[in-house]
């Protein structure tokens, strides 16, 4: 008996063609960077970046948690472009006068140390971009956290953008719905947020930024509070710095939660996730499983590298990355 098959009207068609185009364009959203993007072009890319940044930190070891802010910093303004590092020019103003950048961000001749060995291996082809996202991944990995699958085959921009950077960069004293939404912007989710603000476990930061915390907010450790006034007074000496997880500072670990869980966040935004809020629970479980912090962390810094890249024959590869070819 003969099966009579209908045959397919325009619009079924016209349906079909519209989900082929959308699965073909987000495997190409997918696939736009790639973690074997150098392994032709420049083999010697992850070996050179890791020693310059091992080096670094093993001569001071803030420069770890200098050089993963870099990377954070750069890609919450207009993508993961190198941005960050471009000087101010007669044409732009950069983002290194930026509130959040200035007198603050730091790892810059690192990087140009970093760039300088990379160039003579492989001239022209690996972007600062890249670069910043690596000696993120190192710089964790020499702190004692976890690795990761770096993605690569970012460009690098032509301009920078300090209204950008002033504007996108999360402060300090944002309270947890703001944050939440600073993130989402980016693509990332308040799960991711909380991961990423995990990066907190290390560095330090200016009196500036945590003085009105521990002068006017009741949700601090006291004895904390005590300790920290007396490097940072009510008046002046808005550079002196403390740490941000003063349990082990220089160690990746999940430190950071477990202050936060006892009111011990130096910022207000760090303790904003755990103040009676939505993030809470999330605080409490990386607090008492560093296993999962750190995968999660390592998962949302992939995310993270993936902020609006510039790929194909948008940018450059700059040979400074202070300044554009």
């Amino acid at each position: 008996m003969a099966v009579a098959i209908a045959s397919p009207s325009s619009s079924s068609i016209s349906l079909l063609w519209v989900i082929a185009m959308l699965v073909l364009s987000v495997g190409m959203v997918s696939a736009q960077l790639s973690s074997t993007y150098y392994d032709t072009s420049c083999p010697k890319a992850f070996s050179t970046i890791k020693s310059g940044v091992t080096a670094a930190v093993a001569k001071e070891k803030r420069m770890g948690a200098s050089l993963l802010r870099l990377h954070f910093h750069d890609c919450f303004v207009n993508g993961c472009d190198g941005s960050i590092l471009l000087d101010d020019t007669s044409s732009f103003t950069g983002e290194k006068t930026a509130t959040a950048n200035a007198n603050s961000v730091r790892g810059f001749d690192v990087i140009d140390t970093i760039k300088s060995k990379v160039e003579s291996v492989c001239p022209g082809v690996v972007s600062c971009a890249d670069i910043l996202a690596v000696a993120a991944r190192d710089s964790v990995v020499a702190l004692g956290g976890p690795s990761w699958t770096v993605q690569l085959g970012r460009r690098d921009a032509t301009t920078a953008s300090l209204s950008a950077a002033n504007s996108d960069i999360p402060a300090p004293t944002l309270d947890l719905s703001d944050l939440t939404s600073a993130f989402s912007k980016k693509g990332l989710t308040a799960k991711e947020m909380v991961a990423l603000s995990g990066a907190h476990t290390i560095g330090q930061a200016r009196c500036t930024s945590f003085r009105s915390r521990i002068y006017n907010e009741t949700n601090i450790n006291s004895s904390l509070a005590t300790s920290l006034k007396s490097n940072c007074p009510s008046t002046g000496g808005d550079s002196n710095l403390s740490p941000l997880d003063a349990t082990s500072p220089t160690a990746f670990d999940n430190a950071y939660f477990k202050n936060l869980v006892n009111n011990k966040g130096l910022l207000h935004s760090d303790q904003q996730l755990y103040n009676g809020g939505s993030t809470d629970s999330q605080v409490s479980s990386y607090s008492s499983n560093s296993a999962t912090f750190s995968s999660d962390f390592a998962s949302a810094m992939v995310k993270m590298g993936n902020i609006s890249p510039l790929t194909g024959s948008n940018g450059e590869i700059r040979t400074n990355c202070r300044k554009t070819n």
